[in-house]
């Protein structure tokens, strides 16, 4: 029998998710299988779904060797600090993605990172031990796609983590903001509401019309757009995200007839094959530039990325300085 002592980073999960994210190699099967034979919580049985709470004891009935068999120890791999830092304090890093990183590995990229290289800061500042925490990792809260630079909001801590993820993903207390430069010349702000299907084969969003009847995979999203500066064919906007869902606000903005300069899903190709001969431009176009918070630790706070220098320049040479 081997204990686990639960602490504070590992606290208020549900017990199935703790064991899957302590004993790394383990199947969710396995993990079941475990929790019904192999496992009790201060000395009695529980179920997978109850909730284990901060000095709370996990007893493991099984060998030595078949508890290490499950173990997988953590390395993070270290990668070159390439963000700036908007905002830190000792629970919350907010930092700035530069354009063509992920913010967490998929298949194609696992070291190089915004995970990664915001791990390998904390671990060189003393401010977190792969090696002593069971299963927390700082994790962002928010993500950016790949091409997409700007504001990742960051848990240094688990509660910090379920705090504001819970106020991302139920859309309470912090407003997030875009800038985009889209083709045609938006003269009024744009409410954008509706539902959107996620197509997996092309990873693309379709936007549903009143006829198309909306499946069980139907979500409803919403995009503000307001324009900033107006001119040639262009418009620069500012985009609050009032939703998150997959691709978005270019979604939405192509559908309203305002696709974002660059991109190649949802834009005109005329329009970026002009942005890639005049700017080099080869990709969409959109910066998280501004998260505004009126509730939790932040309320009041107001956090504001610098525009990149690709988007300046863009910016310049359609409306001037």
């Amino acid at each position: 029998m081997v204990e686990i002592s639960v602490e504070k980073n590992d606290a208020e999960q549900r017990l199935d998710r703790f064991l899957k994210k302590y004993f790394r190699k383990a199947t969710l099967s396995h993990i079941y299988k475990m929790v019904r034979k192999d496992i009790k919580v201060n000395g009695k049985r529980a179920k997978q779904e109850s909730m284990i709470h901060e000095g709370d004891i996990i007893s493991v009935y099984v060998s030595d060797d078949d508890f290490a068999s499950l173990r997988d120890e953590r390395h993070v791999i270290k990668a070159k600090m390439q963000f700036r830092i908007a905002y830190e304090d000792e629970d919350i890093l907010i930092v700035e993605k530069p354009f063509g990183l992920l913010t967490h590995g998929d298949r194609t990229e696992k070291k190089n990172t915004l995970q990664n290289q915001v791990a390998g800061y904390l671990m060189a500042k003393g401010e977190y031990s792969p090696g002593t925490e069971k299963t927390f990792v700082p994790s962002p809260v928010n993500r950016l796609d790949r091409n997409t630079t700007g504001l990742v909001i960051f848990g240094k801590n688990a509660e910090a983590l379920r705090e504001y993820s819970k106020m991302i993903r139920e859309r309470e207390s912090v407003k997030k903001y875009y800038l985009t430069i889209v083709s045609g010349e938006m003269k009024d702000e744009l409410i954008l509401e509706g539902e959107m299907e996620k197509d997996e084969k092309t990873n693309t969003v379709r936007i549903l019309d009143d006829d198309d009847g909306a499946s069980g995979e139907a979500k409803y999203m919403k995009t503000a757009a307001r324009p900033l500066k107006t001119a040639n064919g262009y418009t620069l906007a500012e985009v609050e995200l009032v939703t998150g869902r997959t691709h978005q606000i270019r979604a939405h903005l192509a559908d309203a007839g305002y696709p974002v300069i660059g991109d190649h899903k949802y834009g005109s190709q005329r329009v970026n094959r002009r942005m890639k001969d005049r700017f080099g431009l080869t990709t969409q176009l959109l910066h998280s530039y501004k998260l505004e918070f009126s509730g939790g630790r932040l309320a009041g706070e107001t956090v504001t990325a610098e525009v990149p220098d690709m988007f300046r320049k863009i910016e310049e040479g359609l409306f001037g300085k």
